[in-house]
C-alpha cells in the first residue's frame, strides 16, 4: 500500500503542475511567461551559487549569482565578478548555457513549456506565441518554435566556425580555442557581452577577424526571430517583406551608420579613447561601438574616459536598443519608427501614419507609447534609489541603469562597486528590461475589449 501511495506522489505532482500551466497559459500567457523566466534565473543562480561554479571552491555570495544569473539569462552581459578569473569551467558552462537558453525569449519560453508540460499550447498561448513570432497561422506556430531554436543554433555554429581558427593562429590550444569560439559566438549572437577572458575582446581591438563575426552575430541577433524568418522564406526580395521587417532593417542600418559616424566624430580626437590611433583603426572602433551600444556590449575602450557627450549618445543608443522578439534589448526600434512616423503624420496633419502602401493601427501606437513610457519611468525610478544608495554622479548611474535595463552589458564599472543593495535594484532592472516591454506590448495585443458604447469626446490642450 505504501509502495503504491509513494508511485503515485510523483505523478500527481506532475498532474498537478500540468492543470497549473495549463490554467496560466489559457488565462494569462503574460503571467506564464513571467513565471518561467523567474523559476529559469533561480535555477542558474542556485547552479551559480555551488561551490564548484567558482575557481576556489567556494560558495559565491547569493547577490553575485543571482546578478550573474539574471545577466546571464536577460543577455545582459553586466557582471560584479570577473567572468575569467571567478567562476570555473563548469560556471562559465553555467553561464553560457543561460544565455542560450534567454536568447531564446521569454514568450518562446513559456511556449516550450506548455509544450512540454502539457503536451499542447492553448488558444491563448498560441496567440501570444503567435504574436511574439509574426506567425501567419495559429499552426504554424510549434513548427516556428522548431525554427527558431535551430536557427539561432546553425547561427552560433558559423561564427563558432569563422572564430575558432584565428584563436588556434594566435597560440591557443585546440580546446581553448573550439571554447572561447563557442562562447563568443554564443554571446554575440545573442547580444550577450559576457567574455571568457579576463581583459575582454580589448586584445583584439585591431583584429578584424574577430571583431567582424562579433559585430555580424551581434547585429543578425539584434534583428530578431521574426525579420530572420521572413529574410529566410523571402530572401532580399524587398517587395516580399512584411513591414515589421522593413523597419526593423532600415531603422537598425540607419541606426548603425549614425551612431558610427556620430560615435567617431565625438571620440576623434580624445587622446584617452581614439584621439592616437590611425584613420583606420578609428573607424573600426566606430563601427564597433556603433553595433556593441545597440544591445550587443562588448568594449574596446573604458566607457569611464569617454566624453560626456558620447556616453549620452550611447545612453540613447543603448535606450532603443535592437528589433522586437530579438536578443536585444531597449525600447525597439520598430517602436522608435511608429511613433517618427505618427509625429510626422501629425505634422503633415494626416488622420492615418501610414507607410510602405500600408496604414499602422491607432492600437499599435497606443502601445509604442507605453513601452516607452513605461521604459522611461524604470530608468527614473532605478537611477533615484541607485544615487540614493551609491552616491556616485548621475552620467555613471544613469549609464549603468541603461545599460541593465536595455539589456546593453556596456559598464563603467558601477555594478562590482555597488553594495548588494544597489545589485539587486540593477538586477530587477535586467530582469524588467527583457521581459516587462515584450510582455506588455503581447499583453496589450490581446487585450482588445469590445465596448458597445463611447463618451462624447473633448480634446484637451496638448503642448
Amino acid at each position: 500500500m505504501q509502495s503504491t501511495t509513494s508511485r503515485r506522489w510523483p505523478l500527481a505532482v506532475f498532474v498537478s503542475i500540468r492543470d497549473f500551466v495549463d490554467r496560466v497559459a489559457n488565462s494569462s500567457p503574460a503571467r506564464l511567461a513571467l513565471i518561467v523566466f523567474a523559476l529559469v534565473i533561480m535555477a542558474f543562480t542556485l547552479a551559480l551559487s555551488l561551490p564548484a561554479a567558482s575557481r576556489d571552491g567556494q560558495s559565491t555570495a547569493f547577490h553575485d549569482a543571482l546578478f550573474t544569473a539574471v545577466s546571464a539569462v536577460c543577455v545582459t552581459g553586466l557582471t560584479t565578478v570577473s567572468t575569467a578569473l571567478h567562476w570555473s569551467f563548469f560556471g562559465q558552462l553555467v553561464i553560457l548555457i543561460g544565455i542560450f537558453v534567454g536568447g531564446l525569449g521569454i514568450l518562446t519560453l513559456a511556449s516550450l513549456m506548455s509544450l512540454m508540460v502539457s503536451k499542447r499550447l492553448g488558444v491563448r498561448g498560441k496567440l501570444i506565441a503567435q504574436e511574439a513570432m509574426n506567425a501567419g497561422r495559429l499552426g504554424e506556430v510549434g513548427t516556428l518554435l522548431r525554427i527558431v531554436i535551430s536557427t539561432s543554433v546553425a547561427i552560433e555554429i558559423v561564427l563558432a566556425l569563422a572564430l575558432a581558427p584565428r584563436f588556434l593562429i594566435l597560440g591557443e590550444s585546440l580546446p581553448q580555442a573550439i571554447w572561447h569560439a563557442a562562447f563568443y559566438s554564443i554571446s554575440s549572437f545573442n547580444n550577450a557581452g559576457f567574455t571568457p577572458h579576463s581583459d575582454g575582446v580589448v586584445p583584439y581591438e585591431a583584429d578584424l577577424w574577430i571583431l567582424t563575426p562579433l559585430m555580424i552575430g551581434g547585429f543578425i541577433g539584434s534583428l530578431g526571430f521574426p525579420v530572420l524568418m521572413v529574410l529566410l522564406a523571402t530572401g532580399f526580395r524587398f517587395k516580399k517583406w512584411t513591414l515589421h521587417a522593413k523597419l526593423t532593417i532600415q531603422v537598425s542600418l540607419m541606426l548603425l551608420f549614425a551612431g558610427a559616424v556620430l560615435w567617431g566624430a565625438m571620440e576623434w580626437g580624445n587622446p584617452a579613447t581614439i584621439g592616437n590611433m590611425s584613420v583606420e583603426d578609428k573607424i573600426t572602433h566606430s563601427v564597433f561601438a556603433s553595433v556593441m551600444t545597440r544591445s550587443l556590449g562588448f568594449n574596446l575602450v573604458d566607457m569611464n574616459s569617454m566624453n560626456s557627450s558620447t556616453m549620452l549618445l550611447t545612453d540613447a543608443l543603448m535606450f532603443v536598443g535592437g528589433g522586437s522578439a530579438s536578443t536585444a534589448g531597449g525600447i525597439k526600434v520598430t517602436t522608435l519608427a511608429v511613433m517618427f512616423l505618427a509625429i510626422v503624420a501629425e505634422a503633415r496633419g494626416d488622420s492615418d501614419v501610414k507607410i510602405y502602401g500600408r496604414t499602422i493601427p491607432q492600437g499599435t501606437m497606443r502601445v509604442a507609447i507605453s513601452v516607452i513610457m513605461m521604459g522611461a519611468t524604470f530608468v527614473m525610478i532605478a537611477c533615484g534609489l541607485l544615487l540614493a544608495i551609491s552616491g556616485e554622479t548621475l552620467d555613471r548611474v544613469l549609464f549603468e541603469t541603461i545599460s541593465a535595463f536595455a539589456t546593453v552589458g556596456l559598464s563603467t564599472g558601477l555594478s562590482g562597486e555597488l553594495p548588494p543593495s544597489g545589485k539587486y535594484v540593477l538586477s530587477a532592472m535586467m530582469f524588467f528590461g527583457r521581459v516587462g516591454s515584450i510582455t506588455l506590448a503581447a499583453a496589450l495585443a490581446l487585450r482588445q475589449r469590445r465596448q458597445l458604447f463611447h463618451y462624447p469626446e473633448e480634446r484637451p490642450i496638448i503642448g
